[in-house]
């Protein structure tokens, strides 16, 4: 009898800690800026985006820098889409831990990820950083732009939730020093 009761404590501890994990991979705008804004720098906030989707949606210099999760590739066409390519920066992961690294910080620093939305390359992006072994990664929830509305005559604008609703600071302006560059 004890044999199942260490069996069952062992199942409930694992899926309590799995439970814990799922939520904590989520933080908010807000509480990403607030995290930015401590005197001793225990987060590394990081823009995921593509460079260009940057220069027109906006940015903001909260960003510690910008290594994007996927870019768009605009040496391939995607002719059933009618767009292009999208493909995963394979050096994302390395490009996370040099940044740790040249600011002395380890692999069990907080990484905040952040995209546009939140959903298709924040969540992603903070998994495969934790599944790297960085395992403090999270995603701004709703992400840089926020989520659309639905209904009204501005339906389909990212006017709800997200950083740039949220109001943090951001602007049209680009730090050179931190966005992705393939010229240094």
């Amino acid at each position: 009898m004890t044999r199942i009761h260490s069996v069952i404590s062992a199942v409930v501890l694992s899926l309590a800690m799995f439970s814990a994990q799922a939520v904590e991979l989520e933080i908010s705008a807000k509480e990403a800026y607030a995290k930015t804004q401590q005197t001793k720098k225990t987060v590394l906030l990081v823009d995921v985006r593509d460079p260009v989707e940057i220069m027109f949606v906006g940015f903001t210099d909260a960003v510690d820098v910008n290594i994007p999760f996927s870019m768009v590739d605009r040496t391939k066409w995607n002719p059933e889409r009618n767009v292009y390519l999208v493909s995963r920066n394979p050096k994302f992961v390395e490009q996370i831990k040099a940044e740790l690294a040249k600011r002395g910080l380890d692999e069990k620093t907080e990484v905040i990820t952040m995209c546009r939305s939140g959903s298709e390359r924040g969540e992603p992006s903070a998994k495969v950083l934790r599944e790297a072994g960085l395992v403090n990664a999270r995603f701004v929830v709703h992400g840089f732009q926020g989520d659309p509305i639905k209904e009204g005559a501005q339906t389909g604008m990212r006017l709800k939730n997200g950083w740039q609703n949220s109001g943090l600071p951001w602007g049209r302006d680009l730090n050179s020093e931190k966005m992705y560059r393939l010229d240094r």
